[in-house]
């Protein structure tokens, strides 16, 4: 029997944080299906594709990269997971804030599919204060970004937004 997690999230974009929370869920996990959320009220920086072609690279040269598929996804979390027949959903927390916004999704999600259980990671805690919304702005501002996101990541941002100057 495979045990798979679904790792769901904007990934608008992938973090440092994220990065840890996959590699060690790797570990406790035969399979993770990183699942990126594509959601057109939000006002993404990358589209989905970019964002699924970004994860897939950054993860390439580690060794644990054949345990994880990236997809993305649109609707209901759970009906992804449904078709996926995945029990477990993966979810980061760095702060209380986090927690509290996360808890309430996972009681939403449980009350939607029982059969459907959440699991909390932190990421290292050197890596608690990152956030998609500091690193943009890191990024609309071309600071040094390589201690927030993989060097991949860096360099889309950076075009991104260099191209809206």
């Amino acid at each position: 029997m495979t045990r798979t997690a679904l790792y769901p999230g904007s990934f608008d974009p992938l973090t440092n944080g994220h990065l840890d929370i996959l590699e060690r869920a790797v570990r406790m996990f035969d399979k993770v299906i990183v699942t990126v959320a594509v959601n057109k009220r939000k006002n993404a920086v990358f589209t989905g594709d970019e964002r699924v072609d970004l994860i897939k690279e950054a993860i390439g040269s580690y060794d644990w990269a054949d345990n994880v598929e990236v997809e993305q996804f649109t609707g209901l979390l759970i009906d992804f997971a449904r078709k996926k027949n995945v029990h477990v959903l993966l979810r980061g927390v760095r702060q209380i804030s986090d927690f509290e916004y996360e808890f309430r999704m996972a009681l939403t999600n449980r009350r939607l599919a029982p059969e459907v259980d959440t699991i909390f990671m932190m990421p290292d805690e050197q890596l608690t204060f990152i956030s998609a919304t500091i690193v943009k702005e890191v990024a609309e501002w071309g600071g040094d970004l390589s201690s927030f996101v993989p060097a991949n990541v860096a360099r889309a941002l950076h075009a991104k937004f260099s191209s809206n100057s």
